[in-house]
């Protein structure tokens, strides 16, 4: 059997992060994804320096292949005439259309929903926005920073106590990915509705809309409490010092997350070799470790910090409750779960660098897919407009028109 999307086709008129994180996330499920380029100055993306690192470091450009490894790359012109109508033909023959363009852009370039679906009545039509497609501000552009991260609070809920500042984004892209990923679901579901009736569907997600997705859980308990925020949480102070942060003598950092903290208080003493804890008057309830919280944890942070982490792995691996090491993002390329699930995957280059990717985390029946490296500027231009019937001389013209790459 192959991979759930295999047969689709997708064509992909979209830039940055975060609608080409959903394609890339299509073609791991085997759609054939041809992403659509201006022939001269591409996506920016493939120009973009973030968090340290930029075009050409390692030997690759990073961003680019996060966001359209396994596609395939034609340089088309869709301002011209002739540009659109290649297009329009690759939508004839499509069965989603993804865009990240603003509506005043789609609307003169001849690719809105209308437009396209004339073409395509049964086209899926997914749109990828700052802010959604109807309100105030849905002529607004937007990226992660703004409107997923910021927009939706997770920015304020992230400050730790006594920081005077919101928190910026972990990472490059960390929302257009999230985002990404709710786009191609959404189009996956849509293929199965039009398996049923028939019918073409247009999906929306915006970053806003996929940023409150997120944050959902804190905006409905600030609700509750009747705060315009959650409570901050005190490592020194937690409400429940099995689920905090604490460090090693040799300084790796982990986190406890035993929820049933009762149910295992007993037992992580235990192999702590300081069963007395257990018994202390102030700490044999989690109300009572919660009443004199920073006394446990001070207590928890003098035993930990005089042991080595591997000896904390012993002693936490031969008790029942949860936990894990708090890692960097280079540590998990080295991590024996992500290797044995192929949660990382090394892609090779021609020019011999390589590149950990991380394929589409929702699998079927185990599928694993082969990641393979983003297309050149319009590395297949030729073969997909070959494909369309035209001529060698045509294509020739069109180049010289600079109508394609």
């Amino acid at each position: 059997m192959g991979r759930i999307l295999e047969g689709i086709k997708v064509v992909e008129v979209a830039l940055f992060g975060f609608v080409p994180s959903a394609g890339a996330a299509l073609a791991d499920w085997g759609a054939d994804v041809v992403k659509i380029e201006h022939p001269e100055t591409g996506d920016p993306v493939r120009a973009l320096s973030s968090y340290g690192f930029g075009p050409g470091d390692g030997g690759v450009t990073t961003l680019w292949e996060v966001f359209n490894r396994g596609k395939r790359g034609v340089g088309i012109d869709i301002a011209t005439p002739d540009g659109l109508e290649l297009l329009m033909c690759l939508i004839d023959e499509a069965d989603v259309f993804i865009t990240s363009f603003m509506p005043s852009a789609r609307e003169r370039l001849g690719i809105d929903v209308d437009q396209v679906r004339a073409r395509n009545p049964r086209i899926i039509y997914g749109r990828g926005t700052g802010q959604g497609p109807v309100g105030p501000d849905a002529d607004k552009g937007g990226f992660d920073g703004i409107s997923y991260w910021s927009r939706s609070g997770a920015s304020t809920a992230s400050v730790p106590p006594g920081y005077d500042f919101p928190i910026l984004l972990p990472g490059p892209a960390f929302g257009d990915i999230q985002s990404g990923m709710f786009l191609a679901g959404g189009i996956a579901g849509a293929l199965y509705q039009r398996e049923r009736t028939g019918q073409g569907s247009v999906v929306d997600v915006s970053l806003f809309g996929a940023g409150l997705w997120a944050m959902q859980a804190s905006i409905a308990g600030a609700a509750a409490i009747g705060a315009d925020n959650i409570v901050q949480l005190d490592r020194r102070r937690p409400p429940n010092p099995l689920t905090n942060l604490y460090r090693t003598a040799d300084g790796h950092f982990f986190v406890l997350g035993m929820l049933q903290a009762d149910r295992y208080w007993p037992g992580l003493c235990a192999v702590l070799g300081h069963p007395e804890l257990a018994a202390d008057e102030r700490f044999t309830t989690l109300a009572l470790r919660t009443e004199h919280a920073e006394a446990c944890v001070a207590a928890l942070d003098a035993i930990f910090t005089a042991m080595t982490y591997d000896e904390l792995v012993k002693a936490l691996d031969s008790q029942e409750g949860q936990w894990a090491p708090v890692a960097v993002p280079g540590d998990t390329l080295t991590d024996p779960q992500a290797l044995a699930n192929g949660y990382v995957q090394q892609v090779d280059y021609p020019s011999g660098a390589r590149l950990p990717l991380v394929p589409v985390p929702a699998r079927v029946d185990g599928d694993l897919p082969t990641l393979t490296p983003a297309p050149t500027l319009g590395e297949h231009t030729n073969e997909v407009v070959l494909a369309l019937g035209r001529s060698e001389e045509e294509l020739i013209n069109l180049k010289i028109a600079g109508v394609i790459s």
